[in-house]
């Protein structure tokens, strides 16, 4: 932080770390985050080169500077990421340490303008193989056991902020992340600013998820990942119904999305998610634009939202509210014919919410404002032999076809008072809408290659786009 700045700083070289990218530095480089600690804070840098480390723990009023030229490299040991008792994708287990983790601290922060490489083909073969066909989650499905896999193939994620408060991520790098690339949870006052993260090309490499906590801002990052861009969540099922901790007082603005999931509220919602402002974003190629996913066992309020000033190009589709999200993912039970050892955090899993209808989330009181989505999927006649058409079809590869709205909550309770605002959208088709009330849409212009509005299915009160040709 800029008040680290000033106080003393300390080399991790003095105390060990090599930078020829191969020798493991996690000692010396701990070594120095705890003596600055002991001092009562400072600035922990390195000299230009790449260092290789596994988990390493960042302590309070510590800086941990990445200047330019400097490569954090993360060991390809599972030894190297100690377990820790964290949450993970909406429950709480034991799991890797994250290559940097920020675990019960305060004003502690990491910065600029460094990379870290999470090196994590390791971990993406480990899951579904070389070729993506195989692996763990071959093995799972096989069994029955879809929903376990993403828990036993347990990954480091590039930096964890857990239980912390007042916590800076500021204008480095991330590339190739195990699992997820930022997870903040727990936490209360983190700031997100200028992350560029890219080549994620493994299973769940989300760009940054933020957990059951309060007053976060991201803003002027750029994410391109496998999985959500950016994501709000608050639990899972019976464990995050315990917790029962929400996220809220959240900003999202000034940033761009490459391909993943989009920007998503979910599938974790059990704690609830509120007072959030989405804006200012630009998606290019992303598989969504906004995403609200859920699930009949995952419960939780989820309301005041506010999306308004985006851009979606090449975005196949722009809105997709899909709360009965991935049935086989997200529904736990242990096969009847199961023969093995069943751990701790299935038994976790399987518990069984009851009543059944406190697993029924509520989405409502959304708006969403100034939006332009130009997704119409392109074909061979809409490409000429110009420089700038070849260039733009080679930076933003023909994307899938598309759809306009993917809508589908429950009759118990539908996905109620979204006001549409301002919007105009491009794309394929319109798509449908399931299980929806009281919708208004005020200047909300649709043109589609079929022209036809969205389907609708068991809605009450839902106004529809004018439709252009």
């Amino acid at each position: 932080m800029n008040a680290n700045a000033n106080r003393k700083q300390y080399t991790a070289n003095a105390y060990g770390a090599r930078l020829d990218g191969v020798t493991l530095s996690t000692a010396a480089i701990q070594q120095a985050i705890d003596e600055a600690a002991a001092a009562g804070g400072g600035r922990v840098g390195f000299e230009p080169g790449a260092y290789l480390t596994g988990a390493i723990f960042l302590k309070s009023h510590v800086e941990l500077h990445l200047s330019e030229g400097v490569e954090l490299r993360a060991a390809v040991d599972e030894t190297a990421y100690p377990e820790i008792w964290p949450r993970v994708a909406g429950i709480e287990m034991l799991w890797h340490s994250a290559v940097i983790n920020i675990c019960g601290q305060h004003h502690a922060s990491i910065t600029e303008p460094g990379l870290i490489d999470g090196q994590g083909e390791y971990w993406w073969h480990k899951y579904w193989g070389e070729d993506r066909l195989g692996g763990m989650r071959k093995d799972y499905t096989a069994q029955g056991l879809r929903w376990a896999v993403d828990y036993d193939c347990k990954r480091p994620r590039n930096v964890l902020v857990m239980n912390a408060s007042h916590v800076e991520l500021e204008q480095f790098t991330l590339i190739r992340s195990p699992f997820w690339n930022v997870h903040i949870c727990y936490s209360d006052r983190v700031r997100v600013s200028g992350l560029q993260i890219r080549q994620n090309y493994g299973p769940s490499s989300d760009g940054i998820d933020i957990d059951s906590s309060s007053n976060v801002l991201v803003e002027h990052c750029y994410i391109d990942c496998n999985d959500d861009n950016l994501c709000i969540k608050s639990g899972r099922d019976a464990d995050g119904l315990r917790v029962n901790r929400p996220s809220e007082h959240i900003v999202i603005r000034d940033c761009e999305t490459g391909r993943g999931g989009g920007i998503t509220l979910g599938s974790e919602t059990s704690g609830g998610i509120r007072d959030v402002e989405i804006y200012n974003i630009k998606a290019v190629g992303t598989g969504n634009g906004l995403r609200l996913k859920s699930a009949r066992t995952r419960g939780g309020l989820i309301e005041d939202i506010r999306v308004h000033d985006i851009e979606m190009i090449d975005v196949p589709n722009p809105f997709s509210f899909q709360l009965n999200w991935n049935p086989s993912y997200s529904y736990a039970s242990v096969p009847e014919d199961y023969k093995g050892e069943i751990p701790d955090h299935w038994k976790v899993m399987a518990e069984q919410v009851q009543p059944p209808e406190r697993g029924i989330p509520e989405f409502r009181n959304i708006d969403i404002s100034n939006i332009v989505v130009k997704s119409f999927s392109r074909t061979d006649e809409d490409h000429s032999d110009s420089e700038d058409q070849a260039s733009s079809a080679q930076l933003h590869p023909k994307q899938s076809f598309s759809r306009a709205f993917d809508v589908e909550a429950y009759p118990e309770k539908p996905i109620r008072d979204i006001r549409w605002r301002n919007i105009t959208i491009e794309t394929d088709t319109a798509g449908a809408i399931a299980h929806a009330a009281d919708w208004t849409m005020d200047n909300v212009v649709l043109r589609t290659r079929d022209g036809e509005l969205p389907k609708i299915e068991h809605c009450s009160n839902v106004e529809l786009p004018k439709l252009e040709s």
